[in-house]
Parts: C-alpha cells; sequence; structure tokens
C-alpha cells in the first residue's frame, strides 16, 4: 500500500515483520559479542530513535544508552554532505566499548565525522550498528561497520524513523520512493 508523505508518494519496501526478525537477531548477534563487556550504545538522532529501542530490547549483556545527534540532509532527498551537529556527546566514552547506531549509510560522510570526533575521545573500540546500507552509494569506506540489517539500493527511503521534511519517521515499516 503506497503512502504519501509531505508531497512525495513512497511504496512498502521492507515489512514490519522483517524489521522485528532482523533487529533481534542483530539484539543477539550483540549480546553474544560482547558478552564480557559493558557496551555504550550511541544513538544518531533523529533517525536511530526507533531501531535503537527495538533493538537494545533484544541485547541480554548490561549496557549504556545515549545519543548524539548529526543531520545532513536537512529536509530533502540527497545528502547536503555538510554535517551539523545539534547534540554533542555527554557521556565520558574513554576505555569504553562504543556501539554507533545509525539508522541508514549511504554516503559515509556523517559516519566518518562523527567516528573521527569520537576518537578523540579514545574508546576502547568502536563498532557500527546501521538498519539500511546504501552500499552502491557509500563514498567514504567505515572500517567500523560490522553490522547491518539491511543493504537496500541507492533510492530514498522513509518510516521506522527515517524521515522526510521531518515527516514519516512515525511509519512501522520502511518505504522507497515512487519514480516520478
Amino acid at each position: 500500500m503506497k503512502v504519501k508523505v509531505a508531497d512525495l508518494e513512497f511504496e512498502p519496501l521492507i515489512d514490519k515483520k522483517a524489521l522485528e526478525s532482523r533487529i533481534e537477531a542483530l539484539g543477539k548477534q550483540l549480546s553474544n559479542e560482547y558478552a564480557d563487556k559493558t557496551p555504550v550504545f550511541l544513538g544518531v538522532l533523529n533517525g536511530s530513535f526507533m531501531f535503537i529501542a527495538d533493538l537494545v530490547k533484544h541485547v541480554t549483556v548490561p549496557c549504556e544508552i545515549t545519543f548524539t545527534k548529526l543531520a545532513s540532509y536537512y529536509g530533502g532527498t540527497s545528502t547536503t554532505r555538510n554535517v551539523r551537529n545539534d547534540i554533542d556527546l555527554s557521556v565520558d566514552i574513554a576505555g569504553r566499548h562504543v556501539i554507533i547506531v545509525e539508522d541508514i549509510i549511504d554516503s559515509g560522510n556523517t559516519l566518518a565525522y562523527l567516528i573521527e570526533r569520537l576518537k578523540i575521545h579514545k574508546p576502547a573500540s568502536l563498532t557500527v550498528c546501521a538498519l539500511l546500507s546504501k552500499t552502491a552509494a557509500i563514498e567514504i569506506y567505515i572500517q567500523e561497520l560490522r553490522y547491518i540489517g539491511f543493504e537496500i539500493e541507492n533510492e530514498f527511503v522513509v518510516g521506522y524513523g527515517l524521515d522526510y521534511k521531518e515527516q514519516g519517521r512515525n511509519l512501522n515499516e520502511i518505504y522507497r520512493l515512487v519514480s516520478a
């Protein structure tokens, strides 16, 4: 079923059941791999809020959750490549195992910016867990990207935290832009 978000039309891409299943599997994998650690999950707002909330429900190891807020889209359908840092890190991550939780990786520009900023704080490790990856669009290789929910084509998507003009975040599935 197609949906309209602001002035654009979108069609289903990833349904709720597939999201739930994959996120549960990621949570179990992270629990196994961080069994002897207490990781810090760092959600990148606004897009990751639904993903991180559901992900940590399946993490069985002690952990902390915090957020930062970065932006590079500013309401459009493509990245501006200019990263705006709206909320800086509020937790001391020195010597800690940090798992950056992202909604989507496209060019890699925003994530590369964040990783460089975090390295200054000397964490024990930095790992990225992204719900979506537009593999064909990645311009900057991110060696820390170890967990990917779904690889998708290089198309604009909304839903499950992702937005268009700040709308559509509340959709419980992922939708792709219908070609004009």
